[in-house]
């Protein structure tokens, strides 16, 4: 293991630390504090740190309405990337996904992040949908996980 220290994002200094992660990383979409806030609430939220470094964030939305699916997001920054954490949030977030019941696992990654769309490749994710969102200009794909 890396070392990675995991948190919940439990105050201002560490949602900032969350919606930085974010923002890095979706430049096209991105987050008020308000709206981390907002988010915190309905989805289960982590910052991943290396010693006292911010590394990363990953996100897991709980199933919607009746289904079993299951959205995980896992976000390194760049400086950090290839060195076991990505590996480490999507796990952290596949059991999370598990915990909750998911039989459908999914992942949504912004075209433009192309070390992400290897990642989940990587990982068994199918790409499943390419939109544009509503003024946006680069578009998002949605990956649907065909094996666990």
């Amino acid at each position: 293991m890396s070392g990675l220290r995991m948190q919940q994002p439990d105050g201002d200094a560490t949602l900032k630390d969350w919606q930085h992660v974010h923002n890095v990383i979706i430049p096209a979409h991105l987050l008020s504090l308000e709206e981390v806030r907002e988010r915190a609430q309905r989805h289960h939220l982590e910052v991943a740190y290396s010693g006292d470094e911010l590394v990363g964030c990953s996100t897991v939305r709980p199933p919607a309405d009746d289904t079993m699916t299951v959205t995980v997001i896992a976000r390194v920054l760049e400086a950090h990337r290839g060195q076991g954490f990505g590996e480490e949030l999507y796990a952290r977030g596949l059991g999370r996904a598990r915990e909750l019941g998911a039989e459908v696992i999914e992942t949504v990654i912004l075209s433009s992040n192309e070390d992400g769309l290897r990642f989940a490749l990587k990982h068994g994710f199918v790409e499943t949908e390419r939109y544009l969102l509503p003024g946006d200009s680069i578009p998002w794909i949605d990956l649907r996980l065909s094996r666990s």
